[in-house]
């Protein structure tokens, strides 16, 4: 890189290096470091699957029922998107660029051992998701225009003063608002537009790309389109989202499944290595534990259990029953990583991941990924450039309401500060076009777990009312089945 993009690139450096060295505070086991955030996220997720008795397969079909329609078609209640539009918003901000290449970053430093760990916090976080999307709509705020306000600001201040921590609640709704702004900034926008610039590149030329040294022109073009639909809030977000993010799935998981197939024979091989590097990795520097703590952070990442950023999103569901969000909720990370991510480790594993990657002081991201599937499809990086680039698009449309949504809870939803957030944004989505991967990487991996530190705090102290929420809807639903037809 060079001039402007240079210049961005060594002022923002020592700002990400100095976050990174405070939220990820590590302490050493064995060979490995263990970032103690990353344990508060986990810990939180075992918790609420076990306190919750396994509701991440209690429910499972049950969210499925509700999402299409046969257990609550909302009508006539207060809110502004379907169930269907809620999901699909909240998971367009987490099925995106991190499932393309968060997975292969995860590959290359710890190998496919580290893929086993990702889809156990997977699931995990499926039990994350429901309580801090049932609080979001629990503790919603309906406005006086008919909009809805909610996530976890909300709960964490109405919800602790319920409990009688009235103090306590404002203070870590103010810090996750803060957060969140910050978050959106980093991980939900300068990452997105950083790999999509990256992949466009590549397919244009490389190197000799007129885009090569101009990731701020590729920026500026991105921020536009990005502006063009945040103007409209969450409804306009909504329409767009649940149009692109399933025809984006279902583009890469059906040309994933050729490559998979192309090399069916090799499939069982492949299956077995995860496991056995799962317990056993083969040249990675602290061995298991080091990859199941690098699986964790890599799912924390492209999921979002525990960071309640999602709740923001369906807060504004139309129901009148906040535990069918929290159903419908448990669907991303099993889209995101049980399914999405798995396949995409599949296709590295199975064509060209090389043990040699380990160590080797490289980190790949999307690169790794197109090589893959450019292995059995080699027009496929083109491809591979659109989906990287809707993926970024709509995550960044997404991120950019949460942040806005923090901005609001601060300063009030005012038109100033819905147009300056929002000119804010679009300008870090050109920073995130000038900036190198790791620098990305690292900052917006603190933002993202920085906000965890208040919302797995509340979802502790909120579980026991999402609890009783939960035993009297089955007890309703129960008492539905059993009445006699009308």
């Amino acid at each position: 890189m060079t001039g402007i993009d240079d210049a961005i690139n060594e002022a923002f450096r020592p700002i990400a290096t100095a976050v990174v060295n405070f939220v990820f505070f590590s302490v050493p086991i064995g060979e490995a470091e263990l970032p103690l955030i990353v344990v508060w996220l986990i810990a939180g997720a075992l918790f609420f699957t076990v306190y919750l008795r396994l509701i991440n397969i209690r429910g499972f079909l049950h969210a499925i029922r509700i999402v299409i329609g046969k257990e609550d078609k909302g009508s006539g209640a207060p809110g502004e998107v379907s169930h269907f539009q809620a999901l699909t918003t909240a998971v367009s901000g987490t099925v995106g660029v991190g499932n393309i290449t968060h997975v292969a970053v995860a590959i290359s430093i710890g190998g496919p051992g580290a893929t086993f760990w990702l889809i156990v916090a997977g699931f995990l976080g499926m039990a994350s998701k429901f309580v801090e999307c049932t609080l979001g709509v629990k503790y919603r705020q309906i406005n006086a225009d008919g909009s809805v306000s909610g996530g976890p600001m909300f709960y964490l201040d109405k919800g602790l003063a319920e409990l009688g921590l009235p103090i306590l609640g404002k203070s870590l709704a103010w810090y996750y608002a803060v957060c969140i702004i910050l978050a959106c900034l980093g991980a939900g926008n300068m990452f997105q537009a950083n790999q999509a610039y990256v992949q466009f590149v590549n397919v244009t030329g490389g190197e000799s790309s007129m885009f090569a040294t101009r990731g701020w022109l590729f920026g500026s073009i991105l921020a536009i389109l990005t502006a063009l639909v945040i103007i409209g809030g969450i409804r306009s977000i909504a329409r767009v989202t649940s149009k692109l993010v399933p025809f984006m799935a279902l583009l890469y998981v059906s040309t994933a499944l050729v490559v998979i197939g192309a090399n069916a024979a090799a499939l069982p091989g492949a299956l077995v290595t995860i496991v056995r590097e799962a317990f056993s990795p083969e040249g990675v520097t602290g061995g298991m534990f080091a990859v199941l703590i690098l699986g964790f952070r890599r799912a924390a990442f492209s999921n979002e259990a525990g960071i309640g950023s999602a709740a923001i999103a369906h807060s504004a569901v139309r129901t009148k029953e906040p535990l069918t969000q929290g159903f419908v909720a448990m669907l991303e990370p099993f889209i995101d990583t049980v399914v999405i991510c798995t396949i995409t480790a599949l296709v590295i594993t199975l064509t060209v991941y090389d043990p040699a990657l380990l160590n080797d002081g490289v980190i790949s991201g999307v690169e790794l990924t197109s090589s893959a599937f450019a292995s059995v499809i080699p027009w496929f990086p083109y491809v591979l450039a659109v989906v990287v680039i809707l993926f970024a698009y709509s995550t960044m449309i997404a991120w950019s309401y949460y942040g806005l949504e923090g901005f609001i809870y601060i300063f009030g939803p005012k038109r100033w500060a819905k147009v300056t957030f929002n000119s804010i944004f679009c300008l870090f989505v050109i920073i995130g076009c000038t900036m190198e991967l790791d620098t990305v990487l690292d900052f917006s991996d603190a933002m993202i777990f920085a906000i965890a530190l208040a919302n797995v705090l509340g979802l502790y102290l909120l579980v026991p009312v999402v609890k009783r929420e939960l035993d009297d809807y089955w007890a309703r639903k129960r008492s539905d089945a059993r009445a006699p037809p009308r």
